[in-house]
């Protein structure tokens, strides 16, 4: 398994992520049992291969998670660099022995690749950021390098 520094995180996570025009219509959701599913592969412009994984239940709204991963060269298995899950369940970062019940933004980190569990983005900070899928979404999106592509119906104004 590919393991990242800290640093190495930070600019994968600040590398451009050029979105095309009709980047959402790529997004196909598909019904996986209680949720519903998507997936989007993106090529940064450094030549990194990231994918945009998308998942709500069709339950309980409140319960979903948006991931931005990366797949290291060489590898097919993805790198979770952040985690954008809903208030559906307590979270408890093991290192620090922190629980809370909140919306909140799961982060890779090199202390937790390093502590064992196989899940570089176990750790997790609550967040008042988003409330709901589609705010979750956008949020990732600020935050992780996506450029969103110019609306040509805005343009005309």
């Amino acid at each position: 398994m590919a393991k990242y520094s800290d640093v190495e995180i930070n600019n994968l996570i600040a590398e451009s992520k050029p979105l095309p025009l009709a980047w959402r219509s790529q997004i196909r959701m598909r019904e996986a049992g209680v949720s519903k599913m998507g997936a989007f592969d993106i090529e940064g412009v450094n030549n990194n291969k990231f994918r945009l994984i998308l998942r709500q239940s069709r339950l309980n709204l409140l319960d979903f998670s948006i991931i931005i991963g990366v797949y290291p060269p060489g590898s097919n298995k993805l790198f979770h660099l952040r985690r954008y899950d809903g208030k559906s369940h307590e979270h408890t970062n093991p290192i620090e022995k922190q629980k809370f019940y909140d919306f909140h933004i799961h982060k890779a980190t090199e202390r937790y690749q390093n502590y064992g569990t196989c899940e570089e983005d176990k750790y997790a900070e609550p967040t008042d950021r988003f409330s709901n899928f589609g705010e979750a979404l956008d949020c990732l999106l600020n935050d992780c390098g996506f450029e969103l592509p110019d609306d040509p119906q805005l343009s005309l104004f």
